[in-house]
């Protein structure tokens, strides 16, 4: 019998050390058994071990895959209309408050067919697996009746059923208030946790639940009703919060022990170390951030200061982030929340596994872990935080098959 399945041999690995940062093992293999890494050491070891198959990648660097843990890649049309009216001095607010925004991806899902979300949000998934991401987050969120909230789930299944990639579905339902329930917000609450969030659990297909708690979306109590349902059916949680304002949403995620709080402009201090008391991620969004012009900076530092887990993602949408590059969003964490590269490396891979609860597979080049890794034409992660090239990865591995796409 054979040591290993498969082996990559004279590679450059990016490993962390005992203090999460980013060490080069230069000329080592990694090798692998049963989808998981099962050895990495220097080459002159290798002669000892035996494998069905050897791949030689010439030097190149090689590291755990990306993960994009915010995203909202599901819908059906574009809203570039709504973007060249921001770009012509209208506001976020005022789009929305005319029928623009989230209200306009709702009627976009619930009058397109499967065939054409599907087809649609194919061609963003190629673009980020095509850039080293192996595992994503997608949320439900544009449908926001039962029927349209489980086609964009099945969409999401059939998408992870045809590519290498693993997806975590999020169910959004408390997104927006939809127009049927329009100045009842509390009535589509009821509709959420009394309908349904039974029938979409019971589909199979979520793995957590999230919610938009700000201004314009649903004040802290009706997020704590759609908290307490997901808890009664054993669901993990996570929130967006404080994008624009601080209302006390991050303190509720972490009464539930969120896995993340995402956006974060505006949380405080008190939040910031409820969410270390709570094991939560905090997870920025600088795709959004740089889309709608912010200049509110979230605490980078406090985060920092109180060693909260720091994850970014795209937070890929048709609306305030419509940018398909996890390799943008590094470039973009680094230079306007001034990340350090080992905090970017760490913010796509290790945290960014956490923030979905997969820790414990995914996010880092251990024994054990997932056999889903890159190999790079580039000398360090610190090329791919500082140039924006998406020709960099020369391949990709996902469970010790390599993608193509």
């Amino acid at each position: 019998m054979k040591d290993f399945d498969k082996v990559w041999t004279h590679g450059r690995i990016t490993v962390l050390n005992k203090n999460n940062e980013i060490e080069v093992l230069e000329n080592s293999f990694l090798a692998i058994k049963n989808k998981k890494i099962v050895k990495i050491d220097k080459m002159e070891n290798l002669s000892k071990f035996t494998s069905k198959e050897s791949f030689n990648v010439e030097n190149r660097l090689i590291s755990t895959s990306l993960i994009d843990c915010h995203t909202h890649l599901v819908y059906a049309k574009s809203r570039a209309n709504e973007f060249e009216k921001r770009l012509n001095g209208e506001t976020y607010a005022k789009i929305a408050a005319a029928g623009g925004g989230i209200v306009s991806s709702i009627k976009g899902i619930r009058e397109s067919s499967f065939d054409e979300i599907y087809e649609s949000s194919e061609k963003r998934l190629i673009c980020l697996i095509k850039e080293g991401v192996t595992c994503i987050e997608i949320k439900t969120g544009y449908g926001l009746d039962t029927k349209s909230e489980i086609k964009m789930l099945e969409v999401m299944k059939k998408l992870e059923d045809n590519y290498p990639i693993h997806i975590e579905k999020t169910f959004l339902g408390a997104h927006a208030v939809p127009n049927e329930y329009k100045n009842n917000a509390d009535a589509y609450i009821d509709y959420i946790c009394e309908t349904m969030l039974d029938e979409v659990y019971n589909t199979g297909l979520i793995d957590a639940v999230d919610a938009y708690c700000e201004h314009l979306a649903f004040r802290v109590e009706q997020i704590k009703r759609v908290f307490e349902k997901a808890k009664s059916l054993g669901l993990r949680v996570k929130l967006h919060a404080e994008q624009f304002s601080s209302m006390g949403a991050s303190t509720l995620a972490c009464e539930y022990k969120a896995l993340s709080v995402d956006h974060l402009e505006f949380t405080q201090e008190e939040d910031i170390k409820r969410m270390k008391e709570s094991n939560t991620v905090a997870v920025l969004l600088p795709g959004a951030y740089y889309f709608l012009r912010e200049t509110k900076m979230p605490a980078i530092n406090l985060f920092r200061k109180y060693k909260v887990p720091i994850a970014i993602a795209s937070d890929l949408n048709p609306g305030t982030s419509a940018l398909c590059s996890m390799q943008l969003m590094m470039n973009m964490s680094a230079v306007i929340f001034s990340l350090s590269v080992n905090e970017t490396f760490l913010a796509v891979t290790k945290h960014a596994s956490q923030a979905l609860g997969l820790q414990k597979s995914k996010g880092v080049l251990a024994l054990g872990y997932d056999a889903d890794f890159c190999i790079w034409d580039i000398d360090h992660i610190r090329d791919l935080v500082c140039s924006f090239r998406p020709t960099a990865l020369h391949s990709s591995v996902y469970q010790g098959e390599k993608v193509n796409v």
